[in-house]
């Protein structure tokens, strides 16, 4: 594909844009008594997905039912729409911007391949985490955080002091 003459945007100011998510947070808290967050939602995707094909497993398994067992939709909560409301506006504000476009930022010793790899195996161990910990890093940090619970601030300082500590070993592959 060749290069694109359109020059992208400049971003939004980042204490407007921090300013912003905090009146989404409120009215998130506000319209759904919940805060944000991913994990949730995609957890009901999945269980109605397992719905799909094994209803008498979902209906068994407490956890599951809770979800969507029976009658009930696992996808008819406010987490679900929230999140698809999160794509679909990362979608159109990357359009408007001029953002839109499909790459792999990765430094130069390592491979697409690798750096997609690497992605995957980052993701399943978030996602694990996030299901462990009962909640997403944007659902502990901002919406816990929100609420001065100290969990979420105890984990929100281990997200960062374990980000910086993995940065000093992993440096190399993206420097040059």
């Amino acid at each position: 594909m060749g290069e694109s003459t359109v020059q992208p945007r400049n971003f939004v100011n980042p204490y407007l844009a921090g300013t912003l998510l905090g009146f989404v947070l409120f009215s998130a808290f506000a319209l759904t008594h919940g805060g944000l967050g991913a994990s949730g939602a995609i957890s009901r995707i999945g269980v109605a997905t397992m719905d799909l094909f094994f209803p008498s497993h979902v209906d068994r398994v407490g956890y599951f039912a809770a979800m969507g067992g029976g009658a009930k939709s696992a996808i008819d909560h406010s987490s679900v729409m929230m999140l698809l409301g999160t794509f679909a506006g990362g979608m159109l504000s990357a359009r408007l911007n001029r953002r839109l476009r499909f790459e792999i930022f990765k430094g130069p010793r390592i491979t697409n391949g690798q750096r997609l790899v690497f992605a995957l195996l980052g993701g399943v161990i978030m996602g694990y985490g996030a299901r462990l910990a009962r909640g997403c890093t944007s659902g502990q940090a901002l919406s816990g955080g929100a609420v001065l619970s100290v969990g979420s601030w105890a984990f929100m300082f281990s997200v960062f002091g374990g980000g910086y500590l993995l940065a000093y070993f992993v440096r190399k592959l993206w420097n040059e």
